[in-house]
């Protein structure tokens, strides 16, 4: 298979070494979650998760390029005997992954968010997955661009990326998958993603404009359920899903009436998103590190700021190309 070299990364030492610093960091997780669940579960979920998501709107790349699963994903070096992913394969995948998304998230509230254990085992048993998928296809085509349950809402999150960035782990390029690769296409990789059908209201078919149109629904019912037991899975699982059921309903609704494509529709549903995360993350935050109760405030104001000079990058995007933009029907 022939590779094509990709810009060099000057920085790449300084990624490796951090690469391998996550690896260490996440095996102390593994004991701390063991031996000191309470504390550790507390730092993970209340004070790191809820940062993430302002790392992939800034640039998602910044936390592809040290995780911890994508460095197992690519332990081994490269043979050509390894399969790369071809597209059909790959949506296959993509549904996966966004199926683990919508079913490990709702866990957090009557397993992961209390359960120390519990959460060791699920890391362990993706971190041999990621391992094993990355043995048996090319590159990062068995895991990290297709099956991971996070690379839903980096594209979400990183269409428009406040800073420009390169991949810090490949330094030529495969084409381990066909389409969609977040680490080479950028700001094209939602439009690879969801295929011909963005150019109309089709993407509310595709596996990812399901996800898109959906997911403000479902980070608010995430919020609005509680922490229980394994008993209450059926009533947390109800919500969420429910609430993502009327939120796609909602937009699929606004999305026919208006003719909305998916270049327009995508920033609107990732900011909505972003907007009600942060909404509710914000007092999670500031109670975690200790903050005096109006940063609650200022949190929820800062983001808001962000979130919109992202939702302004994206539209001046959608913008400058009106092939872009939405239908609108002809008057007589």
């Amino acid at each position: 298979m022939t590779a094509v070299p990709l810009p060099v990364v000057r920085q790449r030492p300084l990624w490796r070494a951090a690469q391998w610093i996550g690896v260490s960091l996440t095996l102390v997780l593994l004991g701390a979650l063991v031996t000191a669940p309470t504390t550790t579960l507390h730092v993970l979920w209340d004070m790191v998760i809820p940062l993430l998501p302002a790392v992939f709107l800034v640039n998602p790349l910044i936390w592809r390029n040290v995780c911890p699963l994508a460095t197992l994903n690519d332990l081994l070096p490269d043979r050509p005997a390894r399969r790369a992913m071809d597209t059909t394969m790959l949506r296959r995948a993509w549904v996966v992954g966004i199926v683990l998304l919508f079913a490990m998230v709702p866990a957090r509230r009557f397993l992961f968010n209390e359960g120390g254990i519990a959460l060791a085992l699920t890391i362990t048993v993706v971190a041999v997955l990621a391992v094993v998928t990355g043995v048996a296809f090319s590159r990062r085509a068995g895991f990290c661009g297709s099956l991971c349950p996070v690379l839903p809402v980096e594209k979400l999150y990183g269409q428009a990326p406040l800073i420009s960035m390169s991949g810090a782990r490949c330094s030529d390029c495969t084409l381990c998958i066909s389409i969609g690769c977040i680490d080479l296409a950028g700001n094209k990789t939602v439009a690879q993603t969801i295929g011909p059908l963005r150019r109309d209201t089709g993407w509310l078919r595709t596996s990812f404009g399901v996800l898109a149109a959906a997911f403000p629904g479902f980070i608010l019912g995430y919020f609005t359920t509680s922490n229980g037991d394994l008993s209450t899975a059926g009533e947390v699982y109800w919500r969420v899903l429910s609430l993502a059921a009327a939120s796609y309903g909602i937009v699929a609704v606004l999305t026919v009436m208006l003719s909305l494509r998916a270049a327009l529709a995508m920033p609107l549903l990732g900011a909505g998103s972003l907007g009600i995360y942060y909404w509710y993350a914000a007092p999670v935050l500031a109670e975690a590190y200790l903050a005096p109760p109006a940063t609650t405030s200022i949190v929820r104001g800062a983001m808001g700021v962000v979130i919109a000079w992202w939702l302004f990058a994206a539209l001046r995007r959608v913008r400058a190309n009106p092939s872009l933009a939405p239908r609108v029907a002809n008057s007589t």
